[in-house]
């Protein structure tokens, strides 16, 4: 089975023949680490790397993750049986006050092509809810979007609250969105801002250390 059969299914947002290419991987004996770091992680990259081009835009990287988790869906027991570990853990989650979620879904689903472990807390989640998962999850990244200039300050509160309970050394955020910038994220005292999924991706690896 071409691996690069796999990449190019995933890039194109064909996800049946991402179901398929996975299975025939699997039966021809590919160990799922393969599948996954040479074909689902690379595919995603390219995406990423197309989007940033201008080249993509977010249709088109939403149907090319959403074929990517078909594959994902297929390895993730498999990889657990391995015991391969994600490359980090990741919350994510959009601000309380704010109800959208496709810009957060899309980061999502890019960070698991990217072999994250995440954990979505959905939409308008409560500085509390933030602040639980955290402590509950332990994870190394907190992402958080909002679309609404009136929901940017939760971001700043929920990183209040971090502190307040011991744990914002323990967590590296991330904050974007439609209407953040890089001096509002910064002001808050979040540690990385990303104006897009792609760009979530790159960041999320930079500040977890991650070099595939």
């Amino acid at each position: 089975m071409d691996l690069n059969a796999i990449r190019t299914a995933v890039i194109e947002g064909n996800a049946l023949a991402v179901e398929n290419g996975v299975k025939e991987a699997l039966e021809a004996k590919i160990s799922a680490e393969s599948i996954l770091i040479e074909a689902l992680v690379p595919a995603m990259d390219e995406v990423g790397k197309r989007f940033e081009a201008g080249d993509f835009f977010v249709p088109e990287m939403l149907i090319a993750a959403r074929a990517m988790k078909t594959g994902i869906a297929l390895l993730r027991p498999l990889l657990a049986e391995l015991g391969v570990e994600p490359v980090g853990k990741v919350v994510i989650g959009t601000v309380k006050g704010d109800l959208h979620d496709i810009g957060k879904n899309l980061v999502g689903l890019m960070l698991e092509g990217a072999g994250f472990e995440v954990i979505d807390v959905g939409t308008d989640v409560s500085i509390e809810t933030f602040v639980e998962a955290v402590q509950r999850e332990e994870p190394h990244l907190l992402g958080m979007s909002a679309l609404l200039t009136t929901t940017m300050p939760s971001a700043a509160e929920v990183i209040k609250a971090l502190s307040d309970a011991g744990l914002r050394d323990k967590v590296k955020v991330l904050f974007g969105g439609a209407p953040v910038t890089e001096a509002f994220t910064e002001q808050i005292g979040a540690d990385g801002y990303a104006p897009d999924a792609a760009a979530a991706v790159t960041k999320a690896k930079d500040l977890l250390g991650v070099t595939n």
